[in-house]
C-alpha cells in the first residue's frame, strides 16, 4: 500500500535519484519536469541533426558507487569508460605532454617536460589518496560536519595539512607545495577553479580541487574521469529507468508555478497553468534561490532565513561551447590523429595563465586567453556524429555578467577568444566548424534553471559546503531539498538526492 504521495520538482539527476529510492520504498512518487527532456544539466542533445553532445555536464567521476549498485544502473543502460590519456596538454611554445592512467607512463612524461617534478607527482597522488579517505565520509553523511568540526576532526587525526592545503587554502598554494614547474602547476591547479568565480590564488579553491578528487571509484582509481556512452544523458536515462521500474511517474513539460502551503506546511504544488497536485511531501531539485524565493509563497518562511538564501553566493562564470566539426583539430605540438584526441585536452598553461583569465573577466567580462577543458568524445564513441565527423565540447572560464557591457557583446567576445586560442594551437580549426551552440550564464539560467548560471547551484567554496550548505530538511515542514544546493554540493554525484530520500523516509515512513 502506498504510504504517502511525494512530488519531486525537477528531473535533474538528483531529483531522479531521490525519486527512485522513495519509489523503491513504496511511496507514490511523481517527478515534474518543466522541459521536454529529463536530466537537467546531465543531458545529451543535438547541436544539429546527426551531431549529439553532452550539452552541459560532460564527464563522469563523482557518481556514488552505492547509487550505481543499488539502483542497478548498468541494467538500466548506463555504460561508461575511463578516459586514457586522462589529460593531453598542448603548450603555447609547441611542446606537449600527456598524463595517463598508468602512473609510470605519466612519470616518464613529466620527466620529459619538467625534470624533477616526477617525485612531486608521486607525493601529490599520495596526498590526495589520504585526503580523500578523510574527507569522503562527509559526502555520505546526511548530517555533515560544520567547518569547525571538520577542522577539529582532521587535527585530531594529526592531519592538519589536509585542512590547510586541501580545504582552507588556495589551489595555487597546494600545487606549489608539490611542483616547481609552471607547466605542472597549471596542469593541476585548474581543478580548483572549475565552476568557481575565484582566482586560483584565492583561499578555499583547494576545497574545490579536493571536491573533484572525491570520485573515481567507479572508474578504478580515485579522481579518474570517464566518458558516458552516448553522452551524459545516459546517466539521467538510466536513473529514470530505475525510478520508473520502482513505480515513479515522470511528467515532462510540467512547469510548477508555486508551492501549496496549508497549516504551515507544504501541501502540494500548483502548475504554471493553475492545476494542482496535493502531496504529503514536496522535494525540490531546484537551486535554493529558485526554491525559496520563487516557489514558496510570501510569508511562509522567516525573514532571517530568506536573507540567508539571498546571501548564498550563486555566480556563473562558465562559457560552454559545443561544436559539430568536419575533422579533428591538428595540434602543432602533436600533429595528426592519436591519443591527444581521446581524453581531456587541458588548456591550463600556468598559474599566471589561470589568474590572468580570472582578472580579465573581472575587468572586461571575458578572458582574453581562457582556461579550457576540451573533449572530442566522438573519437571513442562514434555514434555521436556522422562517419568521419565529430563533436567537440569546450568548457571554458571565465565570463562575467557583472560588467556594464551587453551580454551578447560579452558572449561574442568570449566565444572569439575560445576559437582564437584553439586556432593558435591547432591551425585550421575554425574552418572545421559546421555548427556551434554556446551557453553562458544567461543561457544556462534560461535553459536549465540555474540561478545566475551557477553550475553547482551555489559556489562550492568551504564557507558554502558541509553543514554550511543548505540542509535537506527546510524550515517549511513537508518541503525538502534534494539538489546540488544541498550538501554536499554540485556535480553529477547523486549524493544529495540519495541523502534527501533517506531523510524523507526517516520523517515519513519511520515516524
Amino acid at each position: 500500500m502506498r504510504r504517502a504521495r511525494v512530488v519531486v520538482i525537477g528531473a535533474g539527476h538528483n531529483g531522479l535519484v531521490c525519486a527512485a529510492y522513495l519509489a523503491r520504498a513504496g511511496l507514490d512518487v511523481k517527478v515534474l519536469e518543466r522541459r521536454q527532456v529529463i536530466g537537467g544539466a546531465a543531458v545529451t542533445e543535438e547541436i544539429v541533426p546527426g551531431f549529439r553532445a553532452s550539452s552541459a555536464s560532460y564527464s563522469l567521476s563523482l557518481l556514488r558507487p552505492d547509487i550505481y549498485q543499488e539502483l542497478e544502473l548498468a541494467k538500466h543502460g548506463l555504460e561508461f569508460y575511463p578516459k586514457d590519456p586522462q589529460l593531453f596538454l598542448p603548450l603555447p611554445d609547441g611542446r606537449h605532454f600527456f598524463l595517463w592512467r598508468d602512473e609510470s607512463r605519466s612519470l616518464a612524461e613529466i620527466e620529459g617536460i619538467a625534470p624533477g617534478d616526477a617525485d612531486g607527482y608521486r607525493k601529490f597522488n599520495a596526498f590526495w589518496e589520504e585526503a580523500v579517505a578523510l574527507l569522503r565520509p562527509a559526502v555520505e553523511a546526511t548530517e555533515p560536519p560544520s567547518l569547525d568540526e571538520l577542522r577539529a576532526y582532521l587535527a585530531g587525526k594529526g592531519r592538519e595539512e589536509v585542512w590547510r592545503y586541501g580545504v582552507a587554502g588556495s589551489a595555487a598554494d597546494l600545487v606549489s607545495r608539490f611542483f616547481s614547474s609552471e607547466e605542472m602547476r597549471g596542469a593541476f591547479a585548474s581543478q580548483g577553479i572549475i565552476g568557481t568565480a575565484r582566482s586560483v590564488y584565492d583561499p578555499g579553491t583547494a576545497w574545490v580541487m579536493a571536491y573533484h578528487y572525491l570520485g573515481g571509484e567507479l572508474n578504478g582509481a580515485g579522481g579518474t574521469w570517464a566518458y558516458v556512452r552516448g553522452g551524459m544523458g545516459g546517466v539521467s536515462d538510466s536513473i529514470a529507468g530505475a525510478a520508473r521500474e520502482a513505480g515513479a511517474e515522470i511528467w515532462i513539460d510540467s512547469p510548477v508555478g508555486e508551492l501549496m502551503v496549508e497549516g504551515g506546511r507544504a501541501a502540494g504544488v500548483v502548475f504554471a497553468d493553475g492545476r494542482e497536485i496535493p502531496a504529503t511531501v514536496v522535494i525540490s531539485n531546484l537551486d535554493p534561490k529558485r526554491t525559496f524565493l520563487s516557489l514558496v509563497p510570501g510569508g511562509a518562511l522567516d525573514a532571517d532565513f530568506l536573507e540567508k538564501v539571498r546571501r548564498f553566493e550563486t555566480k556563473g562564470c562558465v562559457l560552454k561551447l559545443n561544436a559539430a566539426i568536419s575533422e579533428l583539430p591538428n595540434f602543432t605540438s602533436c600533429p595528426g590523429a592519436g591519443p591527444q584526441h581521446r581524453g581531456t585536452i587541458e588548456l591550463s598553461f600556468s598559474l599566471e595563465h589561470l589568474d590572468h583569465a580570472f582578472s580579465d573577466a573581472a575587468r572586461q567580462g571575458f578572458s582574453t586567453t581562457p582556461f579550457m577543458e576540451v573533449f572530442i568524445q566522438s573519437v571513442t564513441d562514434p555514434n555521436l556524429a556522422p562517419a568521419g565527423k565529430h563533436v567537440l565540447s569546450a568548457f571554458t572560464q571565465y565570463v562575467s555578467t557583472d560588467v556594464a557591457a551587453d551580454w551578447e557583446q560579452v558572449k561574442a567576445s568570449a566565444t572569439e577568444s575560445v576559437l582564437a586560442l584553439l586556432e593558435s594551437l591547432a591551425p585550421g580549426f575554425r574552418e572545421s566548424i559546421l555548427a556551434m551552440d554556446v551557453l553562458g550564464p544567461p543561457e544556462l539560467e534560461e535553459k536549465l534553471g540555474l540561478t545566475d548560471g551557477d553550475i553547482f547551484h551555489g559556489q562550492i567554496l568551504p564557507e558554502q559546503s558541509f553543514a554550511e550548505r543548505f540542509a535537506y530538511r527546510t524550515p517549511l515542514a513537508g518541503l525538502y531539498l534534494c539538489g546540488s544546493g544541498a550538501s554536499p554540493g554540485g556535480g553529477v554525484m547523486g549524493a544529495a538526492g540519495r541523502n534527501a530520500a533517506r531523510v524523507v523516509l526517516q520523517d515519513v515512513v519511520d515516524a
